[in-house]
C-alpha cells in the first residue's frame, strides 16, 4: 500500500504540471488582460478630465505597463517564472485586489469551508441512514413518499430553491422566519458570543439546504441501490439460509460491501473549501469563492485563476488518493499493487 501511495503521489506532479499548462495557455488566448484593463482605465479617466484618450499612452508608458504585470515577456517565459514562483510557494499578486493571491484567497475561503464542510457532514449524517433504511423498505409507503420528496428536491437547481425559500420564510409571502441575505446582522458586533453563534447560524440555514440539495438525493439513492444490489447476492442468501436473521445479515455482511461506491465521494472533502457555488452566493448575498471565481475570470486576474485552477488540481488528486485509501479502510480485502 505505501509504495501505491508513493507512486500515486509521484504521478501527480506531471499531472499538475500538465493542468497548469493547459490551463496557462487557453488563458493567454482570451481576450483583454490586465494590460488592457488598466489602459482603459486611464483612457476613461482621461476622458472625465476631457483629454484626448488616445494620446494619453505613449508607447513608452505602455511598455511600462506591460513590465509591470509581466507581460513584457513571452508566453513560456511567464509560465516557467510563474511555476518557480510556485515552488517557493509564491501565487503572485491580485491585479484587481492589488493583494497576495494567498490573502485573497484566505479572505473568501473560510465561508464556503463553512458550508461546504456542513452540508458535505449533513449530507452523510442523514443519507447513509435514510438509504439504508429506504433500501429495507424498498417499495413500502415511507420509500414512495421520501423518494419523491427527494427527487422534487434533486430537480430543483440550487439557486432556484434560494429564491422559493425567501419567498417562502424570509418575509415574501408566507413566513419571516429568516434573514434575507448576508452571514450576518447589522449588529453583530454587539452581540454576545452566544448570540453571534445563533445570529451566524440562523444566516446560514437556508443556504445550507440549498448547497445540500443535490447532494442529498444522489447520496441517498447511491446508498439504497448498492444496499439493494448487495443484498440480492448470493451471500446473503447464504448467510440467511445458514440462521442469521435480515437485520444481521445486513449489519455485518452487506452495509460494509454497500459503503464502497459512498467512499469515493468522500474525496470531494478535500476540495470543499474551493466549492463555492456562484448562483446561490449570489441568492444570499454571500462573499465567498463562487463569486472570488468569477469575478476573477471577469476582470481577468490570471494569478488568481491560476492559483484556485493549482489548489483545486493538488486537492482533488489527493482527494483520489483518499478515496483508495478509504476502500481499504471499508473492506480490507481490497489490495493495490
Amino acid at each position: 500500500m505505501i509504495a501505491y501511495i508513493t507512486r500515486r503521489i509521484l504521478l501527480m506532479i506531471p499531472t499538475i504540471l500538465g493542468i497548469t499548462l493547459v490551463c496557462f495557455s487557453l488563458i493567454q488566448l482570451v481576450p483583454g488582460g490586465p494590460v488592457e484593463e488598466m489602459v482603459s482605465k486611464l483612457k476613461a479617466s482621461a476622458s472625465l478630465q476631457g483629454e484626448d484618450a488616445s494620446r494619453v499612452i505613449t508607447e513608452e508608458e505602455l511598455e511600462n505597463i506591460k513590465t509591470y504585470y509581466g507581460f513584457d515577456k513571452p508566453a513560456v517565459t511567464r509560465y516557467f517564472l510563474w511555476l518557480g514562483n510556485v515552488f517557493r510557494l509564491d501565487l503572485g499578486t491580485s491585479y484587481s485586489y492589488e493583494e497576495p493571491v494567498w490573502d485573497v484567497i484566505a479572505s473568501k475561503f473560510p465561508i464556503s469551508l463553512f458550508f461546504g464542510l456542513v452540508s458535505f457532514l449533513l449530507s452523510y449524517l442523514i443519507c447513509v441512514p435514510l438509504g439504508l433504511y429506504k433500501a429495507v423498505k424498498n417499495h413500502s409507503v415511507f420509500d414512495s413518499i421520501s423518494s419523491a420528496v427527494i427527487f422534487t428536491g434533486y430537480v430543483i437547481p440550487g439557486y432556484a430553491l434560494g429564491i422559493l425559500l425567501i419567498i417562502l420564510f424570509c418575509g415574501g409571502s408566507v413566513f419571516n422566519w429568516f434573514p434575507l441575505s448576508g452571514i450576518v446582522s447589522d449588529n453583530f458586533e454587539e452581540l454576545s458570543l452566544f448570540g453571534r453563534i445563533l445570529d451566524f447560524m440562523h444566516h446560514m440555514v437556508l443556504p445550507i439546504i440549498c448547497y445540500m440539495a443535490s447532494e442529498f438525493a444522489f447520496l441517498t439513492m447511491l446508498m439504497k441501490n448498492s444496499l439493494l444490489e448487495e443484498i440480492r447476492k448470493e451471500y446473503i442468501r447464504t448467510a440467511l439460509v445458514k440462521g442469521s436473521s435480515f437485520k444481521t445479515a445486513i449489519w455485518r455482511h452487506a452495509l460494509r460491501n454497500a459503503l464502497i461506491p459512498i467512499a469515493t465521494r468522500l474525496s470531494e472533502i478535500f476540495t470543499l473549501m474551493f466549492a463555492g457555488a456562484l448562483l446561490i452566493e449570489k441568492v444570499f448575498d454571500i462573499d465567498g469563492m463562487g463569486l472570488l471565481v468569477y469575478n476573477s475570470i471577469i476582470n481577468r486576474d490570471y494569478n488568481v485563476v491560476m492559483g484556485i485552477i493549482l489548489l483545486t488540481s493538488v486537492l482533488t488528486l489527493m482527494g483520489r488518493l483518499f478515496s483508495d485509501i478509504m476502500y481499504v479502510v471499508i473492506d480490507p480485502r481490497i489490495k493495490f499493487d
